[in-house]
């Protein structure tokens, strides 16, 4: 309920940004540009994102210890095998992209691969299966593609100031464009934080390992902050800790895109104890 919610805020973010706009046509035109970006993000979500990260799919003959893992693992949860890729980088990371069950993939990253253990890879591949069983990599296509129309249609305000019978009014453009791209990243955030307390507690179910995800929570978050990863920020919230390395206390928490992992690992080491 708070992800419809949350999803609801931002659809009315682009019509009132559409509004602003252009009366009741640049209301209409927002809704309509903002939908076919989600339909092509549904097309090809799992292929653009893939390529932000520079991943490359790999084969059974190619990574047979990860391949056999991702197999095994999405047998438990039920779903059809996803592809399968790694990607380039240094920091641990991993994410899960595509639009449904049967158009997925699961990606991990160089150094992850380096790091943790097998237990606790298999906890972050089940954590990134349970983000494909829920459908939660869909609703972050929806999302960021709704955030993304609010800040073009921010832009667009400032350029031409606004609808308005005496001219149009530059300041209230101003605020627009200000304002607008950050309430939209903050409703889009906080959809990402609660997909990721779902993602664990799914995940921890899929491989019955809660404790070596929370290990391996702790290590991607402290290895996060000492190694950068250069990816965009519109596909940061799809990675299993922040990639950015942003703070999260305080105000700021409002512009993670991530719950604190100190949290994710209170709640699954509690889950282990059976509370």
């Amino acid at each position: 309920m708070k992800v419809y919610v949350l999803l609801a805020g931002l659809t009315a973010l682009v019509v009132g940004a559409g509004h602003f706009v252009g009366g009741t046509q640049g209301m209409t035109i927002a809704l309509a540009f903002a939908g076919l970006g989600s339909f092509a993000s549904f097309l090809w979500s799992d292929k653009i994102v893939l390529r932000m990260y520079r991943a490359q799919v790999v084969t059974e003959r190619e990574a047979p210890e990860l391949y056999r893992m991702v197999d095994r693992l999405r047998q438990r949860a039920g779903l059809p095998m996803p592809a399968v890729a790694i990607a380039p980088h240094e920091q641990p990371n991993a994410f899960a992209t595509g639009r449904s069950p049967s158009r997925s993939a699961v990606c991990v990253t160089a150094g992850l691969l380096q790091l943790v253990t097998g237990e606790e890879l298999e906890g972050v591949i089940a954590h990134e299966l349970a983000h494909i069983k829920n459908r939660d990599t869909l609703l972050s296509t929806v999302a960021a593609t709704l955030a993304g129309a609010i800040t073009q249609l921010a832009y667009i305000a400032l350029f031409f100031g606004g609808r308005n019978d005496r001219g149009g009014n530059p300041l209230a453009a101003l605020g627009l464009l200000i304002v607008g791209p950050i309430a939209a990243a903050v409703i889009q955030f906080a959809i990402s934080r609660q997909r990721e307390y779902l993602a664990d507690r799914v995940g921890a179910e899929i491989s019955g390992r809660p404790l070596a995800l929370a290990g391996a929570l702790q290590k991607l978050e402290a290895y996060s902050r000492r190694i950068p990863m250069r990816v965009s920020p519109a596909v940061a919230p799809l990675a299993q800790v922040n990639p950015l390395a942003g703070t999260s206390g305080g105000v700021a928490r409002l512009f993670s895109s991530h719950p604190p992992t100190a949290e994710r690992v209170a709640r699954l080491e509690a889950l282990a104890a059976g509370r």
